[in-house]
């Protein structure tokens, strides 16, 4: 806890009292410490920010304009972006109110001199399908970080630090995301269509956070961003923590907690501001006068019992304030997770991800496993349970028609919300079975999930002649 006494900063812990200038370094150098010991970003790499607009986004985005100063002892050397996804169409906003928002933050990004992008939400519907396609790069030998650093130190003295170069693109850029800033009539209609079928706030919150990822994937990947860095506090760590194991997410802990998430392959996701909390962002937005704009949420002014995720919040909140080594303590624990799943690369065969969170399916579950226990019971409370001896009459259900014709089942046929469970991982799978009418899915998510099952029905069907790894016979 701090309090300001005459210009003095009073820290409750073992720094005791120290001047406003100590924490600010030690705000910064907190920020730069954790970048240097990660050694994710590399030199000249196009890193892009997202803003949201709230205290901790705008925090991160003023320690790297601290970071890009030249009076800065450590100067950053990546190249860094802006974007902003524009969610007042699913959160109760007029058309004024969206403006007066995106205005406002706007005027907050030019004073950076970044290159900003200002996405509505509502594009979501004009995204194509290979958003949700990883992408693995080959990695070349005999790259490292510091190797990528000398390299980057050379360029700067052959070509002069290359300053028009990067005033040139960054023009380009910021020119780019005001024509991408607009939305059609249409698809704001089915994005309120699609969160109208959504029965819980739980559900919508859920599915606005996995829109909003292929959002930022989608930008980063068509302007050459190999990195994306989100503003999550050690305190909303904490909360999103105990909320995904709420949600049935845990096999995918570690990727959501981590301070590096490479699940898309190409582009990664960082964490910088994961060792601040809440009330250190607060304090240090409020003295060095960090601006920031309220922008209301789906679980703005609602009750405590609202949503998982809104409860989660109060009840970790609330105990932070009688206990202040909770958020620490939880904290603390995700930094002890590892993700089971190996690292994938160009060279192996990837493995099954989730449609909707590209997380790594954790459906192949033996009988004895709780999650089969709780399939099962769902299935017999409904009444529902397969056959294990049902035969198939294969893509087109027996008819005397080639695969692919106009009357072919497979090619024909919406994707149910049966269909998708195949696809989809345990926690997405709930969030799908509180819809009512899954086609009003983006037809992006829609057409991925036929490829993928066309994928797997013809795997099935080639399946008996096709030979095993190391299964070769001593002939």
């Amino acid at each position: 806890m701090y309090e300001v006494q005459r210009g003095h900063c009073s820290a409750h812990h073992s720094s005791g009292r120290c001047l406003l200038g100590c924490f600010k370094e030690y705000f910064k150098h907190k920020f730069r410490a954790m970048l240097g010991k990660n050694r994710v970003l590399f030199p000249g790499e196009k890193v892009l920010l997202a803003v949201s607009g709230g205290p901790v986004s705008s925090c991160m985005l003023a320690q790297v304009q601290e970071g890009l100063s030249r009076e800065a002892p450590k100067k950053l050397r990546f190249m860094p972006g802006i974007i902003y996804i524009d969610e007042g169409g699913v959160c109760g906003q007029n058309a004024e109110e969206r403006e007066k928002a995106v205005v406002q933050l706007e005027s907050i990004f030019r004073t950076t001199g970044l290159p900003y992008h200002i996405v509505p939400l509502e594009q979501v519907f004009t995204l194509p399908e290979s958003v949700l396609e990883p992408v693995y790069r080959r990695e070349q030998p005999g790259s490292s970080y510091k190797a990528a650093v000398d390299q980057h130190i050379r360029s700067e003295v052959t070509q002069g630090h290359g300053k028009p170069t990067v005033e040139e693109s960054q023009g380009a850029l910021g020119q780019l995301s005001l024509q991408a800033s607009t939305y059609k009539l249409e698809h704001k209609l089915a994005l309120e269509g699609l969160f109208s079928t959504l029965k819980t706030l739980t559900a919508k919150q859920d599915m606005l956070h996995t829109l909003r990822q292929h959002l930022i994937l989608h930008t980063a990947r068509i302007n050459g961003y190999s990195k994306v860095m989100f503003g999550d506090s050690c305190t909303r760590l904490a909360i999103k923590l105990l909320t995904n194991i709420s949600l049935g997410r845990g096999a995918a802990l570690a990727a959501d907690t981590a301070f590096s998430d490479s699940r898309y392959g190409d582009v990664v996701m960082v964490r910088p501001m994961r060792d601040y909390s809440s009330k250190e962002i607060g304090f240090y937005n409020r003295l060095f006068e960090v601006q920031s704009v309220f922008i209301p949420g789906l679980d703005t002014k609602t009750a405590d019992k609202a949503s998982i995720q809104r409860l989660t919040e109060s009840f970790v909140v609330k105990l932070q304030a009688d206990f202040p080594s909770t958020v620490s303590t939880v904290y603390r624990t995700s930094e002890k997770l590892h993700t089971a799943c190996p690292p994938q690369s160009s060279t192996t065969e990837p493995a099954a991800k989730c449609l909707l969170c590209l997380c790594a399916l954790d459906t192949k579950a033996d009988d004895a496993s709780a999650c089969h226990a709780t399939l099962m019971s769902e299935q017999l409370s409904r009444g529902t349970v397969e056959k294990t001896g049902r035969t198939d009459a294969g893509c087109c259900q027996g008819q005397k028609q080639a695969c692919g014709d106009g009357g072919c089942c497979s090619t024909s046929r919406a994707p149910g919300a049966t269909d998708l469970r195949s696809l989809l991982c345990y926690s997405c799978r709930l969030t799908i079975k509180d819809m009512t009418a899954v086609d009003s899915l983006p037809p992006y998510i829609s057409s991925e999930a036929e490829k993928r099952q066309r994928r797997a029905a013809m795997k099935k069907e080639i399946g008996e002649f096709l030979l095993e790894d190391g299964g070769a016979d001593d002939e």
